[in-house]
């Protein structure tokens, strides 16, 4: 039987790369905002429950998005960092109830159902966290104006969104992290800081994050192909 799983989002970045006039999990993508492709997108997975969006406390878009307003859909405050968004959400999640906790980036809206399911299987069968992620394919240069290094490839991972942990010890990873000052850049980061395993689950290139204005135009291509 698989244990009910929670899911975290953190939504609450105003996305300053993408020069526009809202935060970018709020611009127009296929009919809705990103935040809403996200949100539909996992709801299809049947073994995610109970949902937990964090937003900016001072936030004037999401009371606006009536899809969002639903039960099951749980609306907490953001934090400074994307870190503290999440452990804002993990302390109201009862981890005897919702035992797992898959924490998604909201400007993630086309990552495939499949591969959602995939990281649930394995994650579960191992009793270890895990993230989606794919190999490094290209050739990777260290350096700033001019390259210093050609960085060996080998062993080298893209790391992805969602990733699935177990509730209590992402909790207590990413308060210890946080209270010791370490840089938590994902899930991930604050459990490999906690000593805890992190298992790399192959997912598709097309789970892309929308960084850029152009990356708007190839998500909406991702969503028409799956």
């Amino acid at each position: 039987m698989i244990p009910k799983i929670a899911t975290v989002i953190p939504a609450a970045g105003v996305g300053k790369r993408m020069q526009a006039d809202r935060p970018k999990q709020y611009l127009e993508l296929a009919g809705a905002t990103v935040l809403e492709q996200t949100v539909r997108r996992l709801q299809q997975v049947p073994e995610l429950r109970q949902f937990y969006i964090a937003v900016s406390t001072d936030d004037p878009y999401y009371p606006a998005l009536t899809s969002l307003q639903q039960p099951g859909l749980t609306r907490v405050d953001g934090g400074a960092e994307r870190a503290n968004s999440v452990l804002n959400a993990l302390v109201q999640i009862d981890a005897a109830q919702y035992p797992w906790v898959l924490v998604h980036d909201a400007a993630r809206p086309v990552v495939r159902v499949t591969d959602v399911q995939l990281l649930i299987a394995r994650c579960l069968s191992e009793n270890a966290g895990g993230i989606l992620a794919t190999p490094v394919r290209d050739t990777m240069k260290r350096g700033g104006t001019l390259v210093e290094q050609t960085v060996e490839r080998a062993g080298l991972w893209h790391a992805y969104t969602p990733q699935l942990f177990p509730t209590a010890l992402l909790r207590g990873a990413l308060q210890s992290a946080l209270a010791a000052g370490a840089a938590v850049t994902d899930e991930a980061s604050a459990m490999e800081w906690a000593g805890q395993p992190v298992l790399l689950i192959p997912g598709h290139a097309d789970n892309i994050k929308i960084t850029q204005a152009e990356d708007l135009a190839l998500a909406r291509f991702y969503l028409e192909q799956h």
